[in-house]
């Protein structure tokens, strides 16, 4: 296997990208909703491929000293192996260099993996969203200064 490269998502990508979003979330996004995120502003889009495949990837945006992951996933065969890590790094780096002062985003309550890799990267739960999702569970909103 192939080292994993990151790079910024494009067009060409999305097809991939929709891919594995509707494989990782029970509410994906529509396909519409990447399309509109590559050519918005203030946005960080990255995918990870290896062997030339999309195994993953993040959509943030930022505003001034703000930013908000919107989206990360990982192909499931892939999971476990840093790529989520490499990404959220590049990420994090990203909003340093551009004077982003902190970083926020919103996780399924029941998903205490999610939680405890974001506690890992030095994430602080900082509230409830009540029935966030679509299917009426809630959000944690995990915060992180720079």
């Amino acid at each position: 296997m192939g080292d994993v490269v990151l790079s910024f998502a494009a067009p060409g990508d999305v097809d991939a990208i929709h891919r594995l979003e509707c494989d990782s979330f029970p509410a994906p996004w529509r396909r519409a909703f990447f399309d509109q995120e590559l050519i918005a502003s203030g946005r960080f889009n990255l995918v990870a491929r290896r062997d030339g495949r999309i195994i993953g990837y993040l959509f943030a945006m930022w505003f001034f000293d703000e930013m908000h992951v919107n989206k990360i996933a990982v192909d499931e065969r892939e999971r476990r192996q840093g790529i989520a890590h490499k990404l959220m790094d590049r990420c994090i780096d990203f909003a340093r260099s551009h004077g982003v002062k902190t970083i926020a985003l919103e996780v399924r309550k029941s998903n205490d993996g999610a939680q405890d890799f974001y506690r890992f990267l030095k994430f602080e739960p900082t509230y409830v969203r009540p029935r966030y999702y679509p299917d009426g569970e809630a959000a944690v909103v995990m915060t992180k200064t720079l």
